[in-house]
């Protein structure tokens, strides 16, 4: 075949220097037919292998009529169905051209965002495992929040994916920028939106803000593109080459490379986050003067142990306050446990697992208590019923139970049953022959 650079050259000597089709044939060492070939194409010569067809092409109606029943089946399964004999291969290949015509094309429009509008929100996994103490090390979450105008990019590693330390996240992220968009785009993440809805505690958070929760469709990564992008940039520029100690320092460090990630230059705004932050800023919502429900909060009887358990951690509270209803309350740094207003435990949260905290002084008091009890059985001042108090100090009377029974004129004395008159016997005598 005649390659494009003869094709060029014979063009060249036979119109702009005159030379003729013998001369070029000679010095290019061509046929004359090819150079009369090559003076006739005005297009450079272009090599076309012949279609050979496909493996696929004979199954391709039983193909389409699987297709047509059921568009989204997939490509194992269609082999399945066809006895394909072959790899696997040349069946997508071919599934990926006609399977459009059966289930459509859905094409992804490039959105333009306004000022103070929009915030997408994702979860990223870094694969680089974080010691949490007692001798563990585990994979933890990393929330990440993007402006959507200005590219503003947040981020922090959180103790799971809970919904409370969810929205503690999204309130320490957007309570740095100080405001907060029309719109907070998350995906069917479920502390959040799992099947479908908001749940409850997401609502709550975003009503206080005055904004609202987008949940993205099912399966459109692309509906959140550029926080997606982000968690790629992550793994690329901010993860290789780092050790960390603790969340701690995972999140010092991801501080401190967040301040030249936002200085950088983004190609679709021709210019840096930092500098398009300000506009984003005046167009958003002002933040409410309280804050907004976060954190992990059960309420609880605090048992005989003494000890409350949050996402597997136990954490020692007020022996004092056994028998009670106590309140716990969790943010990723601190858990505080109150009772009936009145803070009767306060912890480091634990990022661990399965471990046991405590607090010395709670041990002491436990151990006072039990050193009181002890002493009261053995002098005989056991309390008794009659010894019951509220909690402002006054004695609880005790009514007496036959008094109830008066008062609404029931009797519950049992009625003696007489007893049975005893069977007769029936046994046979032995009788003496006369």
């Amino acid at each position: 075949m005649l390659k494009v650079e003869d094709w060029a050259e014979i063009r060249r000597l036979h119109r702009a220097e005159g030379v003729p089709i013998k001369e070029i044939a000679r010095l290019l060492g061509l046929a004359r037919n090819t150079v009369r070939a090559a003076l006739r194409s005005e297009r450079p010569p272009r090599y076309e292998r012949p279609a050979r067809g496909s493996v696929a092409d004979p199954f391709e109606p039983a193909i389409r009529a699987l297709l047509a029943r059921y568009p989204r089946m997939p490509a194992p399964v269609i082999a399945e169905r066809v006895n394909w004999p072959h790899s696997l291969t040349p069946l997508k290949n071919r599934l990926r051209d006609i399977r459009p015509e059966y289930i459509g094309i859905d094409p992804a429009d490039r959105v333009v965002y306004e000022p103070g509008q929009i915030t997408q929100c994702d979860l990223w996994f870094p694969e680089t495992k974080i010691p949490v103490g007692r001798g563990q090390e585990r994979i933890l979450p990393v929330l990440v929040m993007t402006l959507g105008f200005s590219r503003f990019l947040t981020a922090t590693m959180i103790p799971s994916r809970q919904a409370g330390d969810i929205l503690s996240g999204m309130w320490s992220l957007i309570s740095q920028v100080g405001r907060v968009t029309t719109t907070l785009v998350w995906d069917r993440e479920s502390a959040i939106g799992g099947t479908g809805r908001v749940t409850a505690p997401a609502a709550a958070f975003a009503g206080t803000l005055a904004t609202r929760i987008r949940l993205a469709p099912p399966r459109d990564p692309e509906f959140k593109g550029i926080v997606e992008r982000n968690n790629g940039y992550f793994e690329t520029s901010f993860l290789p080459g780092r050790e960390f100690a603790s969340p701690e320092h995972f999140n010092t460090q991801l501080g401190d490379w967040l301040v030249r990630a936002n200085q950088r230059t983004v190609r679709s705004l021709q210019g840096r986050p930092v500098d398009f932050l300000e506009t984003d800023y005046q167009s958003m919502i002002p933040l409410p003067p309280i804050e907004p429900p976060i954190g992990l909060t059960h309420r609880i009887r605090l048992a005989r142990d003494y000890y409350v358990r949050l996402d597997t951690v136990d954490y020692s509270v007020d022996p004092r306050m056994i028998g009670r209803f106590v309140d716990v309350t969790a943010s990723p740094a601190e858990v505080i446990v109150f009772c009936q207003g009145q803070v009767v435990a306060q912890h480091r949260r634990s990022w661990a697992k399965q471990a046991v905290i405590t607090d010395p002084q709670h041990v002491i008091h436990a151990r006072q208590m039990r050193r009181d009890l002890t002493r009261e059985r053995h002098s005989g001042q056991t309390t008794t019923t009659s010894d019951r108090q509220h909690d402002d100090g006054h004695i609880v009377e005790l009514r007496a139970l036959p008094d109830y029974d008066a008062l609404f004129g029931v009797d519950f004395t049992p009625t003696p049953i007489p007893p049975m008159p005893s069977p007769p016997d029936t046994t046979e005598r032995e009788t003496t022959p006369s």
